[in-house]
């Protein structure tokens, strides 16, 4: 038997007035995933425990069969992983979003003619328009040159996604995404809390806020950034600090369910997990974690794990979660047609022409609907096919919320995935 799970990241939403009163899911044409769950299974899933932050590396480790409750350590500690940073169990890992913040007054990208104080500057951009890694890792080695040493190191990440170690560090602090607070005065979620370091004084936020100050006077004027708001892209000008946690600790993968397999994202997070629990993680040229990804080489990654005898693929994308956090309805819904022509297609096609049994889950990580900009912790629905076990057609049965909510109902998402792999 062979297991494939797409993950359309965010990919859930809330009725849209705009879209007759449907969500982007019953107005996308899937014709592939909906295929399967006319002769498949739907339902609903909690992916977010109650009390637990609706983020991805939460979803994500529940989707793959991890109750984060008693797994999740911080979410930068799963990218820290993927990038290959080795923490010692006092080190913390912070992520680093190199973001945009422009001026109140002007509405202009902040740069060397602002006067505006930080704390007045508004949050626009979590991504700095999906700023390409080649340009972030300028922007992060001259941050990592000035206010790095030997306590505080800077990681490059990919694209506006980075890693900052503190060593001897504290995770006692209150840290808010970017992505929650777009559009939003900066002085109103800068970090708060005191750290508490075993041996040593306490640490109070303002070490964190002090940072990111100091990010802001390095980048607003860097030559990477004036280029970029010369072609009218947004720049990178501050790095925002969030995410903290200490080392992870995973339970393996094949112990549990007995099979090998392979993660492919484009984003650090999900390579984290994928290698903490003992899994592969392939990259895949091209994959940008947006809209414009490699869809035609990812699916290509996933048919040639499977060829060289992998169990499972843990397809992974990004680009609906990015889409909402854009505000781009357009966008959101033209992804999830080409995650199903480009990635669903390509190697479903594939599984049902290599003779072996095979199920496929389809099942957003979250919701991250439109209207709010940023993840919530409502259900998210799910498909599942088996080839062994089709059931009788029903055209009733599609991939989204409205069908989800008449199949199957799960508690969370680690029991869905041991019903997946029929543990």
């Amino acid at each position: 038997m062979k297991y494939f799970i797409i993950v359309p990241d965010g990919a859930g939403d809330e009725k849209i007035e705009e879209l007759g009163g449907k969500t982007p899911l019953e107005v996308a044409q899937m014709p592939v995933i909906d295929g399967l769950a006319e002769i498949g299974e739907v339902g609903m899933v909690q992916t977010i425990p109650e009390g637990v932050a609706p983020g991805s590396d939460a979803a994500n480790l529940s989707v793959m069969g991890y109750d984060p409750s008693v797994y999740l350590t911080g979410r930068s500690p799963l990218e820290a992983a993927s990038i290959g940073i080795d923490m010692s169990d006092t080190d913390v890992a912070f992520r680093t979003n190199i973001i945009t913040l422009v001026d109140s007054e002007t509405g202009k990208p902040a740069d060397k003619t602002t006067s505006t104080a930080y704390e007045d500057l508004i949050i626009t951009d979590h991504s700095s328009g999906d700023i390409t890694t080649e340009e972030a890792d300028v922007l992060i080695k001259a941050i990592h040159e000035k206010l790095g040493n030997e306590k505080i190191q800077f990681y490059t990440g990919v694209s506006y996604r980075h890693c900052m170690i503190v060593k001897e560090g504290s995770t006692d602090y209150q840290l808010t995404p970017p992505h929650d607070v777009l559009g939003k005065r900066v002085g109103d979620y800068l970090p708060e809390g005191e750290g508490t370091i075993k041996g040593a004084e306490a640490q109070k936020a303002e070490f964190i806020t002090d940072l990111m100050k100091s990010s802001y006077e390095v980048l607003r004027n860097h030559p990477v950034n004036q280029a970029r708001i010369a072609k009218g892209l947004n720049p990178a000008n501050t790095a925002w600090i969030w995410g903290q946690g200490k080392k992870p600790s995973l339970s393996s993968f094949y112990d549990k369910y007995k099979i090998t397999g392979t993660a492919i994202s484009a984003v650090d997070l999900i390579k984290g997990i994928a290698l903490c629990a003992g899994l592969d993680s392939v990259d895949v040229d091209g994959a940008t974690g947006t809209i414009h990804t490699n869809y035609d080489g990812k699916a290509q990654a996933a048919i040639e794990e499977f060829k060289k005898g992998k169990d499972f693929v843990y397809m992974h994308l990004e680009g609906p979660d990015e889409c909402s956090h854009q505000g781009d309805q357009p966008g959101k819904i033209k992804c999830m047609e080409l995650i199903d022509e480009k990635v669903a297609g390509p190697v479903i096609d594939y599984l049902k022409k290599s003779g072996e049994d095979f199920r496929v889950l389809v099942v957003p990580d979250h919701r991250t609907p439109l209207c709010i900009r940023t993840h919530s912790s409502t259900p998210v629905p799910f498909v599942i096919y088996d080839s062994s076990k089709e059931q009788k057609s029903d055209k009733t049965r599609a991939f989204n919320e409205t069908s989800g909510k008449m199949g199957k109902s799960f508690g969370s998402g680690y029991e869905l995935a041991d019903y997946f792999f029929e543990r």
